[in-house]
């Protein structure tokens, strides 16, 4: 099926903006899937997440951390990357239909707004640890523990970085 959002210009868009949307798919019947990160230096670990996340309904909605929550998160040198490049290489990928840009550390106020039929979350996660799990069953949803092992990651890409190439490279 060819996903609707069509190039990365047109995927990206303020979460409002996503609801409205969503409204109208549900309306032909289709449903929706959420997934979050920072997606800071995207890697297959990222992918193979998103694929399966895909899988789990008609749509995908992916939820990209601000750079102000971004380094709530992970620290001050972090992110590498700014929340709108991360979400435009986040929306080329053709399993993602819509994508935005959250400010608060946990997606919980933009599950709140878009409702997904379900919230993927990596399988570093099990559904009782999901931060979100409170709001997601609240309003009715369900969670999806997705994507492959946790075998990669953007810290274990920088710190190879640096083993290789040195921090002055």
């Amino acid at each position: 099926m060819r996903r609707p959002g069509g190039g990365t210009e047109r995927k990206v868009m303020p979460r409002e903006e996503i609801a409205l949307a969503l409204e109208k798919e549900r309306g032909a019947g289709r449903t929706a899937a959420f997934a979050n990160g920072l997606f800071d230096l995207l890697h297959v670990g990222h992918v193979r997440f998103l694929e399966a996340a895909g899988r789990e309904a008609d749509l995908l909605v992916v939820g990209v951390n601000s750079d102000t929550s971004a380094r709530e998160i992970k620290g001050p040198a972090r992110p590498l990357i700014p929340a709108s490049e991360r979400a435009e290489t986040v929306a080329a990928l053709g399993c993602v239909d819509y994508v935005c840009i959250f400010e608060e550390p946990t997606a919980a106020e933009t599950l709140r707004l878009l409702r997904p039929d379900v919230h993927c979350k990596g399988t570093d996660y099990t559904e009782q640890t999901v931060p979100e799990r409170d709001v997601v069953l609240g309003y009715g949803g369900r969670i999806a523990i997705t994507g492959d092992l946790k075998r990669h990651s953007t810290r274990d890409l920088i710190r190879d970085i640096l083993l290789r190439f040195g921090e002055d490279s």
